[in-house]
C-alpha cells in the first residue's frame, strides 16, 4: 500500500529523519524503498569499488576452484552484479521485487549482457547450473525472519555452489552491548538527481529476535522533491546464535571471517563486541 501526503516544514513526526536544511514544502510517500530501484541504486552503488575487489580476494583467496560464475541471492538492482559481467564472470541472480529485477536485468541488456535476474525466493530456488561462487553483502540475510528460512536459504545455497566453491555472506552482529540511537545517513548524486538517504532505529526486541529501523529517501530533481519512508524489519542475531545457525548447515565449512573494511588480508575473530561480518563459507 502506498499513503501519499503533504508535509510542510513546520510539521514533526516522532522517529522521522528530516532531509537537511528542510525548508518547503514537501511530498510524503509512505511505501516500500526497494519499490524505488534507481534511488535505491544510487545510494548504495557508489562506493562499489572496494566491495568488488574484496570479492575477488576473497574468490581467489578461499576458493578451491576457479571462479568463473558468480550468483547473488537478493540481488536487489545488481549494483555489483554488472560490474561482475563486466569483468567477464558468468553471473545469475534473484530477488522477491520485481521491479528491483527489472532494473537489474535491463542494466545488464544496456552493457551487452544477458539479462540473467529472476524474480524468486532466496530461501527456496534451483539454479540449473551450479556456480562457483556467490555472494551476498548487504545485510539482505537479516531479512529472513527465523532461523527455519536462513536455514533453507543456506542449504539453497550450498546446493548452487560447486564443492570447493565459496559463498561470501556479510551482515551486522549484535553487540553485547549496543547503542539503541544510532543514526545513518549517505547523500548521493547523479546528474540533476540528488538522494539523501537516512536510516533511524526505531524498535529492538532481543528475546524476539528482531529490530525495525527506520528509512527515507529525499529526492531532489530540477522539477521534483520529495520523500519516500519505509520500515525495515531485520533478524537480529549475536555471536552465540549465528554460529548455532551455521553448525546446522554442515554443507558448508566456515573458512573466514572479515569485516566491513573489505580487507583481505586482514581476517576478525568474533567477540562479544563484534558487530560486521563477513562470512567466507566453503562448500565441503
Amino acid at each position: 500500500m502506498r499513503v501519499e501526503f503533504r508535509l510542510d516544514a513546520s510539521t514533526r513526526s516522532p522517529g522521522l529523519a528530516f532531509c537537511r536544511d528542510l525548508n518547503f514544502s514537501m511530498l510524503e510517500i509512505y511505501a516500500h524503498i526497494y519499490d524505488y530501484p534507481k534511488y535505491y541504486d544510487l545510494i548504495f552503488a557508489a562506493e562499489w569499488k572496494p566491495e568488488f575487489e574484496f570479492l575477488e580476494s576473497v574468490f581467489q583467496k578461499h576458493g578451491r576452484r576457479k571462479v568463473r560464475s558468480l550468483f547473488e541471492p537478493a540481488c536487489g538492482t545488481g549494483r555489483l552484479l554488472y560490474r561482475f559481467a563486466k569483468a567477464g564472470y558468468i553471473v545469475a541472480g534473484n530477488d522477491l521485487n520485481s521491479k528491483a529485477v527489472a532494473f537489474c536485468n535491463q542494466r545488464l541488456s544496456r552493457h551487452g549482457i544477458e539479462p540473467t535476474a529472476q524474480v524468486g525466493d532466496m530461501t527456496d530456488f534451483v539454479l540449473h547450473k551450479r556456480v562457483d561462487a556467490a555472494f551476498n553483502t548487504i545485510n539482505s540475510f537479516r531479512h529472513l525472519q527465523s532461523d527455519r528460512l536462513a536455514i533453507a536459504h543456506l542449504k539453497c545455497m550450498a546446493a548452487a555452489i560447486s564443492p570447493g566453491g565459496v559463498y561470501v555472506v556479510g551482515f551486522h552482529l549484535s553487540p553485547a552491548v549496543s547503542d539503541e540511537g544510532e543514526e545513518e545517513c549517505w547523500l548521493a548524486c547523479r546528474g540533476s538527481l540528488t538522494v539523501d538517504s537516512r536510516m533511524w532505529f526505531l524498535e529492538r526486541n532481543h528475546r524476539k529476535r528482531f529490530e525495525t529501523y527506520g528509512m527515507s529517501f529525499c529526492v531532489k530533481t530540477p522539477k521534483r522533491q520529495f520523500r519516500i519512508v519505509d520500515e525495515v524489519k531485520f533478524r537480529t542475531y549475536n555471536v552465540a546464535q549465528i554460529r548455532r545457525l551455521l553448525a546446522q548447515v554442515p554443507e558448508f565449512s566456515l573458512t573466514a571471517i572479515y569485516d566491513f573494511n573489505y580487507n583481505s588480508e586482514s581476517t576478525i575473530e568474533l567477540n562479544g563486541a563484534t558487530e560486521d561480518a563477513i562470512f567466507v563459507l566453503t562448500v565441503r
